[in-house]
């Protein structure tokens, strides 16, 4: 049973490998359009129906690229279709979001101090979440409330500051992150799988049948690729914040979620300006810079706020915690962990616990026994550099301990 762990761990990487590989094509892809689209010249030498061009260099070769508005007049023989980086990307996240968060929900998702539910139950908030913010989003989207894109774009960041006050009433600060960034992402993969290509591939149907696309398809897939390329840049974000727990694991981090939407809009906003040549907004770096020192404040002064973990055991971190090797083993985590893994930690240099997992209590050792035993059991990942010198022998206790503990033995 134990080496399912060490199995489900390289599992793990690779799905976040191949997440990372395909969110790279997807958001390079995303990017290059969006700088081609605003960059595009027009003048009368234009083809008919096109709505203007680009020369490029790159890699010692010059592209002349134009962009017709609704379509060409006739098919051309080979399409290339962007749809693949979208649809994988999303795919190996919703996996991630398995492995990791459903498969570990005692530990990454549920937390009882914020609500007491059962795995099951949290799964189904979960999923449920997820599936309704994309139903409610392209309800709105298609309704008459819909065509003032302004007004949408002002509604859809209060919907995603409610969402993300309520995500962390229902879960841990991390779930609650990781989960805003899921909600978020689900709604771009799900624009680009049920509205821009189905939109691409009617006007591909028109100009096969002899008719003439209509407009009206091509202002839509706009209007849903224009909100892809402002939510990328605070998806990242979010994506990549369980590194930050000075971001997720305060009383404010719903507060400090929102204003990186904002500052994903502030930096778009120079760059799709730069690229359409209509000025240099640097007034919008100034307020990244605000908004930024504005979240490193939330992130520190609600300290003495915060409530108290809670301390309750469950079933599933029962067997460690009454395993005959547990005093060694909190003796030694104490004794080579807890200098960085403190709500304050001792460690110069440390000012917040690494990826904020804390081992105060007997509950928090037990909560990570499966990351104790993969770091500092059977690799030497931790602690770095063997800072702390803990030694082999230690090593061997916390192996034997959590394969004991899984297996149902007793250990000395």
């Amino acid at each position: 049973m134990y080496e399912y762990a060490i199995a489900w761990d390289w599992l793990t990487f690779a799905v976040r490998w191949l997440h990372v590989i395909t969110a790279i094509a997807w958001i390079g892809s995303s990017f290059y359009f969006v700088a081609l689209d605003l960059g595009l010249k027009k003048h009368p030498a234009l083809p008919p129906g096109a709505y203007g061009e680009e020369w490029q260099v790159h890699g010692g070769g010059f592209y002349h690229i134009q962009k017709y508005l609704v379509a060409p007049a006739n098919m051309p023989n080979h399409l290339v279709w962007f749809k693949w980086e979208s649809y994988v990307t999303w795919m190996s996240g919703f996996g991630m979001l398995c492995l990791v968060y459903y498969a570990g929900a005692d530990l990454y998702m549920i937390d009882p101090a914020v609500l007491d539910v059962s795995k099951p139950v949290a799964i189904a908030i979960s999923l449920g979440s997820i599936a309704g913010g994309w139903l409610l989003y392209d309800l709105i989207c298609k309704s008459p409330f819909g065509n003032d894109n302004t007004r949408l774009m002002v509604a859809l960041y209060f919907i995603l500051v409610g969402v993300a006050w309520g995500y962390t009433h229902l879960f841990t600060g991390r779930a609650a992150f990781l989960h805003l960034g899921a909600f978020t992402a689900t709604i771009m993969s799900a624009n680009v799988f049920f509205i821009i290509i189905p939109n691409q591939k009617i006007v591909v149907a028109d100009l096969i049948a002899g008719r003439t696309p209509d407009a009206k398809y091509g202002r839509i897939a706009k209007q849903r690729s224009t909100h892809n390329n402002y939510l990328t840049l605070p998806v990242l974000f979010l994506m990549l914040s369980n590194h930050y727990p000075l971001a997720f694991g305060t009383q404010f981090n719903w507060i400090i979620a929102s204003l990186v939407f904002l500052m994903g809009v502030t930096v778009r906003h120079w760059f799709n300006t730069r690229h359409a040549n209509a000025g240099n907004p640097t007034w919008t770096w100034l307020i990244t810079v605000i908004l930024f020192i504005i979240i490193m404040w939330l992130s520190t002064v609600p300290k003495i706020l915060t409530e108290e973990p809670t301390t309750k055991i469950s079933a599933t971190q029962q067997p460690f915690v009454t395993a005959e090797a547990f005093p060694k083993v909190r003796d030694t985590i104490m004794g080579r962990c807890s200098m960085c893994h403190a709500k304050e930690p001792s460690w110069e240099g440390i000012i917040a616990p690494p990826k904020g997992v804390v081992f105060e209590t007997d509950r928090d050792i037990a909560a990570h026994a499966r990351e104790i035993y993969l770091q500092a059991g059977r690799s030497h990942a931790m602690p770095p550099a063997n800072a702390s010198h803990i030694t082999d022998e230690e090593r061997r206790l916390l192996v034997s301990w959590y394969e004991s503990a899984i297996n149902g033995e007793k250990t000395q």
